[in-house]
């Protein structure tokens, strides 16, 4: 039976969350339901499907879709831009509701059936933003706990075992669904040509420029490299990156190219991937790496890596913060590296499976 599905996130921003919801929608619209994206602020990095409708609530990210103060009246704004859309394109069978501010807004409509996606770790999203002042605090503590009593997915099984011993949140239900990934389109995008591969041997990166990446740690663990092979940053402030990379003493050893829209023909031409950051939900940016074929290295971060990086890759997880054996690993992996196709994860991924899941949740 063709669903009706609205997938509500905050932009399109060029962020993992996004990217992900964006391969849902165009796997549930390849199976005959009708899709739509409802996105609260109209700027970002990613191209929409032309098959798929997107319904934008404010025209720029300058305009609010949440406060301090005033939540009830635009709740009750954003309450009529949905309900209108429905009245136009039929009632949805399913809202899947993604980030802080699309999940505040989805809570205190009490639209249903809703299923709130948690992308990352809550704990470590908290601690982060309590360094950046009591307001940035207040607006996530307020968005996380608007998940009390309702149904959540949770993009790793880490996250979901962090929601339940925490108690922070008391959710309705929780369990857990993988990101899908559309392992042939991403392996046909990578044989894509593209300006400005590097002509010899490198390494990539990606992730934007942000403190959980670590950056820091990356560049020192390439200080320490027995290999000195150039780094690719796939990310979106190169100023700042390449400002720390001389920091460390790396920047002549970085190239940066700035965001992708189409990052897999780096991938795939790159002799590894490392990821070094503090935290995660479920790092997408493995999994596609390992559908590229390229080997990944990673920090041992809550949440994700360890789920992804099973068996012999294993061997490959290294402790947060400790450049040395983040050195010693991928040093490693540019001699030897396990058969990056045989990971189990990438059965578990696929996003026709992913899909099944979600649409279940309608039934």
């Amino acid at each position: 039976m063709t669903k009706q599905i609205a997938i509500v996130i905050d932009s399109l921003a060029g962020g993992g969350a996004e990217k992900v919801m964006l391969t849902l929608a165009q796997t549930m619209l390849q199976g005959g339901h009708n899709v739509h994206l409802l996105v609260l602020q109209n700027f970002g990095l990613y191209e929409v499907p032309d098959n798929l409708p997107v319904h934008y609530w404010k025209a720029s990210k300058n305009e609010r879709c949440d406060a301090l103060w005033g939540m009830d009246k635009l709740t009750q704004e954003f309450l009529v831009w949905v309900q209108g859309i429905q009245r136009q394109e039929g009632k949805f069978d399913l809202f899947i509701s993604n980030l802080d501010k699309s999940n505040l807004l989805m809570s205190r409509s009490q639209l249903e059936p809703t299923y709130f996606v948690v992308h990352n770790a809550v704990a470590e999203e908290l601690k982060k933003e309590r360094r950046l002042g009591p307001v940035k605090y207040f607006k996530m503590w307020r968005a996380k706990k608007a998940l009390d009593g309702k149904k959540l997915i949770t993009v790793s099984h880490g996250i979901q075992k962090e929601i339940q011993t925490s108690g922070f949140i008391h959710p309705q239900s929780v369990q857990t669904i993988y990101n899908p990934f559309n392992v042939e389109e991403i392996q046909l995008q990578a044989q894509a040509e593209v300006k400005g591969l590097p002509q010899g041997d490198y390494m990539v990166h990606v992730g934007r420029f942000a403190k959980q990446k670590r950056h820091d740690i990356l560049f020192q663990a390439m200080r320490e490299m027995d290999n000195k092979l150039p780094m690719v940053l796939l990310c979106n402030n190169t100023s700042k990156a390449k400002k720390m990379a001389k920091q460390y003493g790396v920047e002549d050893r970085i190239i940066l190219p700035g965001f992708q829209a189409n990052p897999y023909p780096w991938i795939k031409h790159a002799r590894l991937l490392a990821l070094s950051s503090d935290c995660e939900g479920l790092p997408t940016v493995l999994i596609e790496s390992l559908i590229c074929d390229t080997p990944v290295v990673s920090t041992d971060c809550p949440h994700g890596p360890n789920e992804i990086m099973t068996g012999p890759l294993a061997e490959f997880l290294v402790p947060c913060r400790d450049p040395k054996s983040l050195a010693k690993a991928m040093d490693r992996a540019l001699e030897v590296y396990p058969d990056a196709q045989t990971a189990e994860i990438l059965s578990q991924v696929s996003a026709e499976n992913v899909t099944q899941s979600y649409l279940a949740l309608a039934d």
